[in-house]
């Protein structure tokens, strides 16, 4: 955590919790998302949110993907729970109290992406997102508390318990920085 922010840990900083749930496609949100709400606990879909809400403004062809209104999405998302789960690659961007930012070494990503019969350049595009970190340093940029857990070889049970472990402040070894994919990257050139 950096200086001067106030402490996640502190009961006072907890009455209501919202989590983003972010990261790169493939990294594992959905899957840790189905844990946790199967454990009961509030899980938002902020894609299924946007759909519902009209929130879709175009549609990115290169990329295959929707674009969303995500300061609308953001000023209008009320979630009425004690402790509720935001998912999506773009969860950090909206009003949380801390982000969790599932991280899967690109190497291994890439073969998740490619079973699901992304694009070859959809895939090369979110592989070398992940290798930089481009949700982290998005998520750092803007939130005072976020952590960081390696899914590359969790199930996703495993890696719901680490998301529960961080909010009972079991945070070491999950600060921004702890994942690093640098040896992998420069093993590319």
């Amino acid at each position: 955590m950096r200086s001067g922010r106030k402490d996640f840990n502190d009961p006072e900083n907890r009455a209501s919790v919202l989590v983003a749930v972010t990261g790169t496609p493939g990294t594992g949100k959905t899957s840790a998302c189905d844990v946790l709400s199967a454990r009961g606990y509030v899980v938002v879909d902020l894609d299924a949110v946007a759909r519902r809400e009209g929130l879709i403004v175009g549609r990115d062809k290169a990329r295959g993907s929707d674009e969303v209104d995500v300061e609308a999405l953001r000023a209008g998302l009320r979630i009425p729970a004690k402790v509720a789960f935001l998912k999506s690659h773009y969860s950090h961007r909206m009003d949380v109290n801390l982000a969790v930012v599932l991280r899967c070494r690109p190497s291994v990503l890439r073969k998740r992406l490619e079973a699901r019969g992304w694009p070859a350049e959809k895939v090369r595009e979110n592989v070398e997102a992940e290798a930089i970190d481009v949700i982290l340093q998005e998520a750092v940029a803007r939130l005072p508390f976020v952590f960081e857990v390696d899914t590359t070889n969790s199930t996703p049970q495993e890696t719901a318990e680490a998301i529960l472990a961080i909010l009972q402040g079991k945070t070491k070894g999950r600060q921004p920085g702890s994942v690093d994919w640098a040896s992998e990257v420069l093993s590319w050139y």
